[in-house]
C-alpha cells in the first residue's frame, strides 16, 4: 500500500513538473500574454529586490555580527579557543576577536552590489526559464555560480585590508598568544583572512535566497504587477 502511495505520488510530481514546463514552453508563441523579455524582466527585477532587500542589510554596521543567520563564528578548530577564553574569564576577548572578523565581511560586502547587477542583467530567457522551473533557490543558485569567483577575488583583499586597519591582526595575535599560554592547551596559528571571505560569501547568498523564498512562496513579497504576474505561473 506504502509503496502505491509513493508510486502515485511521483507520478503526481512528474506531470505537474510536465505541466508547468509545457507552460513555460508555450511562452515565445505568448500564450498567456506573456513574452519572453518579459519573463527575463520578472526574474532580474526579482533579483534585484533580493539585492536591494537583504545585500544591503549586510554593509550595515552589526550586518553580520547581529544576524543570526550569517554571523561569523570561529572555523572549527578554533572553537576551543573561543570556549576555553571565555571559561578563564577572557569573555570580552573573545567577542572583540568574533567582531573584527564580521566587521570585516560587512566592510567587504559593499563590494558585491555592483557584481551582482552586471550578473542580473545577463539573465536571458533560458536561464530565466530554468530559475522559474527550478527550486525556491534556483536564482541564488545562478548567482552563486556567475559571481562567486569574481565576489571572492574582491573580498578578500578588503577583509586582509580591513584586518591590519582595525588591528584585528594583532587583536588575534593577542588572543592566541593568551590562549597557547595557557596551561594544557596545544598551539594554534591560523590565518583567518580565507576563511571569513568564504564566510562572508556564504552570508551574501544565504541573504538573497532567503528573499527568494519569499517572493516565490509569499504573494504578498510580490510588490510589482511584473512579480505578481511571473511568479503565478509557478503557483
Amino acid at each position: 500500500m506504502i509503496k502505491k502511495i509513493l508510486l502515485i505520488t511521483v507520478i503526481f510530481q512528474l506531470v505537474a513538473c510536465a505541466e508547468l514546463q509545457q507552460v513555460v514552453d508555450q511562452f515565445p508563441q505568448g500564450t498567456y500574454g506573456i513574452g519572453n523579455e518579459e519573463i527575463a524582466n520578472g526574474l532580474r527585477e526579482a533579483l534585484d529586490k533580493g539585492i536591494e532587500r537583504q545585500v544591503s542589510k549586510l554593509t550595515k554596521e552589526d550586518g553580520y555580527y547581529r544576524n543570526e543567520l550569517v554571523k561569523i563564528l570561529l572555523p572549527e578548530e578554533l572553537q576551543k579557543v573561543d570556549r576555553t577564553l571565555r571559561d578563564v574569564g577572557l569573555g570580552s576577548l573573545a567577542d572583540e576577536g568574533l567582531k573584527v572578523l564580521n566587521r570585516a565581511a560587512e566592510e567587504a560586502v559593499g563590494e558585491a552590489t555592483p557584481i551582482f547587477i552586471n550578473a542580473v542583467k545577463g539573465i536571458t530567457f533560458t536561464d530565466a526559464k530554468n530559475i522559474l522551473l527550478g527550486n525556491d533557490d534556483a536564482a541564488t543558485l545562478y548567482l552563486k555560480n556567475t559571481t562567486q569567483t569574481e565576489l571572492y577575488n574582491k573580498f578578500n583583499p578588503i577583509i586582509k585590508n580591513s584586518f591590519q586597519r582595525v588591528g584585528a591582526d594583532k587583536i588575534w595575535s593577542n588572543i592566541i598568544t593568551r590562549y597557547n599560554n595557557l596551561p594544557l592547551t596545544n598551539n594554534v596559528n591560523p590565518d583567518l583572512t580565507d576563511y571569513v571571505t568564504q564566510e562572508a560569501l556564504s552570508g551574501v547568498y544565504t541573504m538573497i535566497a532567503v528573499e527568494e523564498k519569499e517572493i516565490r512562496t509569499n504573494v504578498s513579497s510580490r510588490t510589482t504587477a511584473l512579480l505578481r504576474k511571473i511568479f503565478a505561473l509557478q503557483d
